[in-house]
């Protein structure tokens, strides 16, 4: 261990050390920026930039497992991330689906899909059924895999699902109409059974949310970290967890 690990570690147990464990958000969002930025910046490939993302994520959920929080969110493909070119986006969906089946078999994990499954390739979805239906009686975090996700997308689903549902009951539009209320979408939301973010973690530097989770984060916090995801650190974790606790969540009010 060199001197600076030897720094780092220090550093990292004194902000535990000085965490209010009582203020730990029970759901964190992560848009997991940067990998690319990382393998350019490391003189790689954007392939490898891809995998180095993906093996932080059970570095990430471990740290998460060492408090209180219950629900995480990755984002991992967004809708538009299908715009990009067929050399990055083949290999990227392979890395996602590794992702998903290690995430299945560590056994500590409850995976749930949010996100559009028919515009996903069969493999793909199929191994994210696998995933959902295996980890189904897991009492773990609940892991949140945001593959081919939208927050304008979502919305839109969830009206068309209300809608649906109502036809099917035979409830008239006039009828509809008079009493829809955002619970009663909020129940069509890929995530209805769960509470919202507390807390919206984004590597990178980007200070904007890019369409993730718009309906669920309307009263979130959100913490911008420089540092692009491949090279995301506990220190760096515990740090948005530090800031998270010391703000005073007001809800509107």
């Amino acid at each position: 261990m060199n001197l600076r690990d030897l720094v780092y570690g220090l550093y990292a147990r004194r902000v535990e050390g000085r965490l209010d464990h009582s203020a730990v958000p029970k759901h964190i969002g992560v848009i997991m920026d940067g990998n690319r930025r990382w393998a350019k910046a490391s003189g790689s490939t954007t392939v490898h930039g891809h995998q180095a993302g993906a093996e932080k994520i059970s570095e990430f959920l471990g740290w998460c497992s060492e408090t209180d929080v219950e629900v995480v969110t990755l984002w991992l493909l967004s809708t538009d991330n299908f715009d990009r070119p067929a050399d990055e986006l083949g290999p990227l969906l392979g890395i996602i689906e590794s992702v998903v089946r290690t995430l299945a078999s560590d056994g500590r994990w409850r995976v749930h899909h949010v996100g559009t499954p028919d515009i996903l390739p069969t493999q793909l979805r199929g191994a994210i059924k696998e995933a959902e239906e295996s980890t189904a009686h897991v009492d773990g975090i609940t892991v949140n895999v945001a593959v081919g996700y939208g927050g304008r997308q979502e919305i839109a689903d969830a009206v068309r699902s209300m809608l649906l549902d109502h036809a099917e009951r035979g409830t008239s539009m006039e009828a509809l109409a008079e009493v829809v209320d955002t619970d009663m979408i909020g129940r069509h939301l890929y995530t209805s059974d769960q509470p919202d973010p507390d807390l919206v973690i984004r590597t990178s530097g980007e200070q904007r949310l890019s369409g993730f989770m718009l309906w669920q984060t309307a009263h979130s916090e959100y913490y911008f970290c420089e540092v692009f995801w491949p090279a995301f650190r506990k220190v760096d974790f515990l740090r948005a967890l530090r800031d998270y606790a010391a703000r005073h969540r007001r809800y509107g009010s």
